[in-house]
């Protein structure tokens, strides 16, 4: 029997509609949303949510559509750009006059002929190269839940109080017990010394992606 990964339309729609609206709220509850001109009067608590209130019962549009080849291929497709880049040395056969000829799978076909060679000019192989380069602030993959960075730290404190774990502390004195992360053992490759850290600096802020430039006509 296939697990279906993906919900109905009609869920996805709701769903989105849910959550879309109590995000909406909230920023609006902390003042991060206002309204100027015509639309000033919804900055009124009763007013907005007399205007959000149609918002919850008509019906949203999400797009969702099943792949061609069934969800199998969408997962083996995404399989393999999360954990690898363009191409790997090995598949590198020459790099000559004529350009840089690499080996490549055709996964439209089955069988034997679908391991297949290909030469490109050396800078078109580069162009293809960098377009699996991800744009300055993006992420590859990115952890979410209990694993997000922005509050792994917290998240793995909870998780081990309730379990009743002992985290890696060390008591400052008999009064005040303060926890203190042990930090991380290096050593260097060329030496095998162990390497002494300095200094730990904590990021202040989540990396988010760069905002999209939109084009004015």
């Amino acid at each position: 029997m296939q697990a279906r990964l993906l919900p109905p339309v009609r869920v996805l729609s709701r769903l989105f509609r849910r959550r879309f609206l109590e995000e909406l709220e909230a920023i609006y509850r902390r003042g991060q949303l206002r309204f100027f001109g015509e639309h000033a009067e919804l900055n009124d608590m009763a007013a907005f949510a007399r205007w959000l209130a149609p918002m919850r019962t008509c019906e949203w549009v999400v797009y969702a559509k099943r792949p061609f080849a069934g969800p199998k291929a969408v997962l083996a497709y995404l399989s393999r750009y999360t954990h690898r880049v363009a191409i790997s040395n090995q598949r590198l056969v020459a790099l000559d006059e004529h350009g840089v000829t690499f080996r490549w799978k055709d996964y439209r076909v089955d069988g034997r002929t679908r391991n297949k060679t290909m030469t490109l000019q050396a800078d078109e192989f580069v162009r293809r190269f960098l377009l699996h380069v991800l744009p300055g602030g993006f992420h590859r993959i990115r952890h979410y839940g209990l694993l997000a960075n922005p509050s792994r730290r917290e998240n793995l404190a909870t998780i081990r109080e309730l379990l009743g774990a002992a985290p890696n502390s060390v008591g400052l004195s008999a009064n005040v017990v303060s926890t203190v992360e042990v930090p991380p053992s290096f050593v260097c490759r060329h030496c095998g010394s162990p390497m002494i850290i300095i200094d730990i600096l904590q990021r202040s802020r989540p990396i988010r992606a760069p905002p999209v430039e939109c084009a004015h006509a």
